[in-house]
């Protein structure tokens, strides 16, 4: 796998986070809002945290309605044939590392910083998560846009 992902555009993505209710669901909205249905995507944390209300707010100055969201845990998971799993915490990527020990599946590691540890202003937060949100787009449009080369 090159740094920026698989050589093959994987069938099946899963992002996996701490609690699956910032970075990871943002990461799966991304994803099928720019795939659709050519690829399956899912997301799952490590606790099942709650909707968080910041993370709807930047999804939805995108387009993309996250507020029907409910966090799901490794468990959770009704299918575990995933291609790819993209972990975007630390706490994460071991379990995904754990959880993938018998399988045959690449497991990539973002670090993407936690926008719920973000301070001030209503607007000094908004800016952590778009920053989130914004960052998230680029490296999946840069992991899944293989046909177009790399950019």
């Amino acid at each position: 796998m090159s740094e920026g992902g698989p050589v093959s555009r994987p069938r099946a993505v899963l992002f996996a986070c701490t609690q699956n209710a910032v970075r990871s669901p943002m990461a799966e909205a991304l994803a099928r809002h720019y795939f659709g249905r050519e690829i399956y995507f899912a997301s799952a944390g490590l606790k099942r945290g709650d909707a968080d209300p910041f993370a709807v707010a930047a999804m939805d100055e995108v387009g993309i309605d996250i507020s029907r969201h409910k966090p799901h845990t490794f468990e959770d998971l009704e299918d575990s044939n995933f291609d790819l799993i993209v972990t975007l915490s630390p706490e994460s990527h071991h379990k995904a590392l754990e959880f993938t020990r018998t399988m045959a599946v690449d497991v990539v590691y973002w670090p993407t910083i936690d926008a719920t540890a973000a301070q001030g202003s209503r607007e000094t937060i908004m800016e952590a998560y778009r920053a989130v949100r914004d960052g998230l787009a680029k490296r999946i449009m840069r992991l899944l846009s293989i046909e177009r080369g790399s950019e």
